[in-house]
């Protein structure tokens, strides 16, 4: 059994969101203050069961945030270097020399050969 760090669930977590919005006791929070939700997110009020289940649907949901950040910085990263072989080509197009294209983007001489 782990042991939590969080005093409160993770609301964006099929689970935390579950638990502050569809159960019984819950469903009247919407039209209330925050502090009813604050008391049922409190993971040390739990069940063993519940605190299991919460931390199933947390690794889910850290897993799942951790595919979609490394896709949107690998795809930033390719959308940085498909802008930088435009301006390269840009240049080349310009009559730049070699040596310039390569000073201002880093590319090596064979990819602005390759251009």
């Amino acid at each position: 059994m782990s042991t939590f760090k969080d005093k409160y669930i993770n609301p964006l977590t099929d689970f935390g969101f579950k638990q502050l919005f569809g159960t019984e006791p819950n469903k009247a929070a919407r039209d209330r203050i925050f502090e009813r939700l604050f008391a049922a997110a409190e993971i040390a009020r739990f069940t063993p069961a519940e605190k299991e289940a919460y931390e199933e649907s947390l690794k889910y949901y850290r897993d799942l945030k951790n595919v979609v950040d490394t896709s949107w910085m690998e795809g930033k990263a390719e959308g940085i270097e498909e802008g930088i072989r435009r301006v390269a080509q840009q240049m080349k197009a310009a009559g730049e020399s070699v040596e310039t294209i390569m000073r201002f983007t880093g590319l090596s001489r064979a990819e602005v050969e390759g251009l």
